[in-house]
């Protein structure tokens, strides 16, 4: 009796101990099937926090259960750009300066978007620049220099990838950039290789599954190629989340998916110190953010959402000396577009009225876009002092004199960086009545906010650098982090660069 009382306790013994193993061993974990990397380029912390505060809510994106703090430097400056970032961001590899999908030995980098079609995974890439423009060519794209829009144009129509959408292509036909690797119009090969290319608004909204790859850009492009800015924007015209959402929609399968979106024009209006533009801007790109959260819902163990910028711009700071402590986000809501509408459209038409184009006339269109007021009540928070109105008038002297404004000039620059006179002044005071400041016109070293939600979040708490967003996704994706290259030799990278 006592034998096989000890027998069962053995073997309670050992099953109790295998249990106790099996518990104790790591979960294979779940990667990640329908993947969303958003991008808000030039978008820092500042910026972020600034549209929270103008809209008197909380982001989507600064809601996400991760959030990790992130470092931006390139592989040959400590202030990166566009390219750079997005190269590591979307392969997990420093590199130079201007280089796109390359490292700085000039090999073609395999990116997170390959890896991914490769994988049986469709792929969409989204900016609301021009879609050739840096940070989306670097998960399509390996040339040496980000200016060869051509080439760029090349490599997307033969990408293989699913859908293309925002804006348009800078040089299709090879008229800028005299690539000698001409292979007829980029637009024409993108048909040939299976493109359905759509520019009508109404169009776009009816595509379904049936249309196979997408090449969709907005009717009207506002400059370089790039969406209007969202406080621009008309009924007739798509929104950046209105191309994530149809992005979604056509890329949703069961092999699952990869969806690059970029809020490209917030760092373009960073540069020119266009705080609300900046802020609306930002403000567009968290309905992506929002679109992804929606999509999450309906796939919650199969779907990983990182949020993250490539740098920020501008070196914005909420806070003037002017105002002290003082914040009045609301006084922004006053101006009603951007300063590029501003400059290109009511400008260029007053400088045509000849005689009649004088301060006096200026002043109530002055008001009436940017809300700042020279005759104002006491008090009234868009009134303007006395050094204001002056600062306004010489701008306006130095606008309408056809003086072109260049960066060589150490005092005009720092007054104006090169952007017309009279609509940087008036963002500068507006803004500065609000509480926001610029050091800037051009990108800054500060370190990013890298927000996620889903399959392996977790991961993207803490501090990293950029190129380990790459990395964490690739991992949450079940991809050989190891696979460093594409098939492209130094010696053809070399040849496209000379």
């Amino acid at each position: 009796m006592r034998s096989k009382d000890l027998k069962r306790s053995a073997v309670f013994l050992a099953a109790l101990f295998l249990l106790l193993l099996w518990a104790a061993a790591p979960m294979a974990a779940k990667e990640a099937k329908y993947v969303f990397l958003l991008i808000g380029d030039g978008m820092g912390i500042p910026q972020r926090i600034a549209a929270e505060q103008y809209a008197g809510k909380t982001l989507a994106m600064n809601i996400l259960p991760a959030q990790g703090i992130t470092s931006t430097h390139a592989a040959d400056r400590f202030i990166t750009g566009s390219a750079a970032s997005a190269t590591a961001m979307a392969s997990g590899q420093k590199t130079n300066i201007g280089l796109v999908g390359m490292d700085p030995q000039l090999r073609s980098v395999k990116t997170l978007a390959e890896m991914a079609k490769e994988k049986g995974m469709k792929v969409g890439i989204v900016s609301s620049v021009s879609i050739d423009h840096a940070t989306p060519a670097a998960f399509y794209a390996h040339v040496p220099k980000r200016g060869q829009y051509y080439d760029i144009d090349v490599a997307l129509a033969s990408s293989g990838f699913d859908y293309f959408g925002g804006g348009g292509l800078k040089d299709p036909a090879n008229q800028r950039d005299n690539s000698k690797n001409f292979q007829g119009n980029a637009l024409e090969l993108a048909k040939k290789n299976g493109f359905t290319v759509v520019s009508d608004k109404e169009d776009f909204m009816a595509l379904d599954c049936s249309a196979g790859k997408v090449l969709a850009s907005n009717a009207w492009l506002q400059n370089s190629g790039a969406l209007p800015y969202d406080m621009d924007a008309r009924p007739e015209d798509v929104t950046l989340a209105e191309f994530a959402r149809k992005g979604i929609e056509l890329l949703d399968n069961d092999q699952g998916f990869f969806l690059m979106v970029e809020g490209g024009k917030i760092d373009w209006a960073c540069h020119a110190n266009d705080g609300k533009a900046s802020i609306q801007d930002t403000l567009a790109f968290d309905q992506v953010v929002a679109a992804a959260l929606d999509f999450y819902e309906q796939h919650p163990d199969e779907t990983l959402i990182v949020v993250t910028g490539d740098h920020e711009c501008g070196g914005l700071t909420l806070g003037f000396a002017g105002t002290k402590y003082a914040t009045n986000f609301e006084v922004l809501s006053k101006q009603s577009i951007s300063f590029r509408k501003f400059t290109n459209e009511i400008l260029a038409d007053f400088k045509d009225k000849g005689e009649q184009a004088t301060f006096a006339a200026m002043k109530p269109l002055i008001t009436k876009y940017f809300g700042l007021k020279f005759d104002a009540a006491p008090g009234d928070p868009l009134g303007l002092k006395s050094h204001e109105a002056v600062k306004i008038m010489q701008a306006f002297e130095r606008s309408l004199s056809g003086e072109a404004e260049k960066s060589s000039d150490p005092e005009t620059y720092l007054l104006y960086g090169g952007y017309d006179p009279l609509a940087v002044t008036l963002t500068h005071i507006l803004n500065q009545k609000a509480g926001m400041a610029w050091t800037s016109y051009k990108h800054t070293g500060v370190p990013v906010t890298t927000s996620a939600q889903g399959v392996t979040a977790e991961a993207f708490n803490g501090s990293y650098d950029n190129t380990d967003i790459a990395l964490k996704i690739m991992e949450a994706m079940g991809l050989d982090a190891t696979v460093r290259y594409t098939a492209q030799t130094e010696e053809k990278a070399v040849v496209a660069q000379e």
